[in-house]
């Protein structure tokens, strides 16, 4: 028996660092938006009565390091469902170390193909649990579409949809550490009005022009990466409504109402990066299509 996902990728519409927990963590305050790039992953069972990861994409561990190996092993010890065996097979489009919560993605996909796969029944509440034990994204990453988030990034709310839009995604060579970008956030004492506040009456507002002039990106303000300034020229330069970076880098998103313009500055920003995708918000998080 075997299951298949699609999993998509998530952008921070706006992202807040508000503070420093005492057990180390962070408090944030964000909108998250899912877009219509996808891993897709397959979970089927075996009879070796382990957990076998399979992915040629370079730099993914096939081992217990995996974020879906370790969300393979959280829903059996959640469910106490004896594990057979299971081979995850991942194939990914999700750039990795980008901000867009590939990695969670993957290990989101897991959890609800297990659920499927072992007839749980668990309720989305119960799949998002597992999933905050493993990482803050996973719960979104499970539910997607548009929504508020708070606390360290797993308390979710609804919110309406994202206006209709096309958005442009470029990630550069080079990664970003979110261990080092949060450093970067501690020490650079960030002060300014919390922008997510306005992000939400932008989107609720239904209003592209809002959500576009209320776009940041605390990492982004604290790392000061050129790069990535770079990136966000040559996507407003060509027409972009507004550009940001997502999540703790090193991907930049930017929001277009033409899909001519997008499209063109697709093939500007492929003659200089590998890693450019066209895609637009969608409403909902993984799901599963075989």
């Amino acid at each position: 028996m075997k299951v298949k996902v699609k999993a998509p990728a998530k952008i921070n519409l706006s992202l807040d660092v508000l503070r420093r927990r005492a057990d180390g963590y962070h408090d944030v305050s964000m909108v998250m938006q899912a877009v219509s790039l996808y891993d897709y992953i397959t979970v089927e069972t075996t009879e070796n009565g382990g957990i076998e990861i399979l992915c040629d994409y370079e730099g993914v561990p096939c081992n217990e390091k995996n974020i879906a190996y370790k969300c393979a092993e959280a829903f059996f010890n959640y469910t106490k469902t004896e594990n057979t065996g299971i081979r995850i097979t991942i194939d990914k489009n999700i750039p990795t170390q980008a901000g867009l919560a590939g990695g969670s993605a993957d290990g989101a996909a897991v959890i609800i193909a297990l659920n499927k796969l072992f007839s749980t029944y668990l309720k989305e509440s119960e799949l998002c649990e597992i999933g905050s034990k493993i990482g803050a994204d996973i719960p979104f990453c499970i539910v997607g579409g548009t929504r508020l988030a708070s606390g360290t990034g797993t308390d979710l709310k609804k919110m309406v949809s994202m206006p209709k839009c096309d958005i442009v995604i470029c990630k550069p060579e080079f990664s970003v550490s979110t261990a080092e970008a949060y450093s970067r956030i501690d020490s650079a004492n960030l002060s300014h009005p919390e922008f997510t506040a306005e992000m939400v009456r932008a989107v609720y507002a239904r209003d592209i022009y809002m959500v576009t002039s209320s776009m940041l990106n605390d990492f982004e303000i604290a790392l000061d990466l050129e790069p990535i300034n770079e990136i966000k020229k040559i996507m407003l330069k060509n027409k972009a409504l507004g550009a940001c970076m997502s999540g703790s880098g090193s991907a930049v998103f930017s929001v277009f109402n033409n899909r001519k313009k997008a499209e063109k500055c697709v093939d500007k920003l492929k003659e200089t990066y590998d890693y450019v995708f066209l895609c637009e918000p969608v409403k909902s998080g993984c799901e599963v299509i075989d």
